[in-house]
């Protein structure tokens, strides 16, 4: 009994401590940029690495996750972004082409993460039309966008915002990390 409770006490606090290291959770900061081929970002060790380095995009991704051995199942920019948000092939999401309207009442990995209890938000091009569902906050370009002074569209309507589309985006994404997310819980951002 003596060798017991202490062998006892032992096993319950490393198994205490195996299953709050399972629960915690990582940030998935989603980066999802327009038309950037693999060859353009030095982490994937492309022929443009010299020519144009991405040391930002390089650093996150030797810090976080890089896609080695992701395919690409629709080119076309609304429909890739569907399947993305889906998991699931074009036809089977129903978003073929960028003529198509996104049904948003189905399946997504954002409304996923909310129900295990991540707060959601995702900033930039969405192509997708309709409202966005499955985001706690969420502010998407009008189609593909201006480039300079581009409307974009919040929960509460259109809104025109002065600047270039890149730094509106930035700045919306890290004013929701700064004010709006709630500290302690795990967050997905997609810009």
């Amino acid at each position: 009994m003596k060798k017991t409770l202490p062998l006892l006490a032992l096993l319950g606090a490393m198994l205490s401590g195996f299953l709050s290291a399972q629960e915690a959770r990582p940030n998935i900061l989603f980066v999802f940029s327009d038309d950037h081929a693999p060859h353009a970002i030095g982490a994937y060790d492309g022929w443009l690495k010299k020519v144009n380095p991405t040391p930002v995009i390089d650093k996150l991704a030797s810090d976080g996750m890089l896609f080695v051995n992701s395919f690409c199942t629709n080119s076309i920019c609304g429909p890739s972004r569907a399947v993305i948000q889906t998991g699931k092939h074009s036809h089977k999401n129903g978003f073929m082409n960028n003529g198509n309207t996104f049904d948003w009442n189905q399946q997504t990995f954002p409304k996923l993460l909310q129900k295990a209890g991540y707060q959601t938000a995702i900033y930039g091009k969405s192509h997708l039309k309709g409202k966005p569902q499955g985001y706690d906050d969420w502010a998407v370009l009008p189609g593909q966008g201006l480039y300079y002074n581009p409307d974009m569209i919040f929960p509460e309507g259109r809104k025109r915002i002065d600047g270039y589309c890149t730094d509106v985006v930035t700045d919306l994404a890290v004013g929701w990390l700064r004010n709006k997310r709630v500290a302690g819980k795990p967050f997905m951002l997609m810009v």
